[in-house]
């Protein structure tokens, strides 16, 4: 019976170190590239004055499957600036925050991993058109 007992418990922790290999190795990414917004954008302001507007914090929730393998839907960077600027205005300090919150560790935990709600929050400073000054 050791024999079997022994291989089993191999076979077990190689499973488990493959799991653990796997979710380390995938872990739910997205890509934002700056260059595909449509709006002139930039993720930090220089060392002089910092930018001056109305700043904005949204939150989206990305939901993955089997421990962040595939993504079954993502939140839209596009789609939240398209919401947010008009016109000339242009988006500073961008600012991209991925959490789990406690409802997503919670829907993790009950799904087993299946499961796996992120928290994108996105924050900045809408800045208004530069006006040229009159001659």
């Amino acid at each position: 019976m050791t024999p079997n007992l022994n291989a089993a418990a191999r076979r077990a922790a190689a499973m488990a170190l493959l799991l653990i290999g796997t979710m380390g190795v995938s872990g739910c990414a997205m890509t934002f590239d700056a260059r595909t917004l449509g709006a002139n954008t930039m993720l930090s302001a220089g060392p002089g004055a910092q930018p001056q507007g109305e700043e904005f914090h949204i939150t989206r929730t990305g939901v993955y499957l089997l421990w962040g393998l595939a993504a079954a839907s993502q939140p839209s960077l596009e789609r939240v600036l398209a919401g947010q600027i008009t016109g000339g205005q242009q988006v500073a300090n961008l600012r991209i925050r991925v959490r789990s919150r406690l409802g997503d560790l919670v829907a993790t935990v009950l799904t087993a991993g299946f499961i796996v709600p992120r928290s994108f929050t996105f924050e900045g400073i809408i800045v208004p058109p530069q006006v040229p000054p009159a001659q």
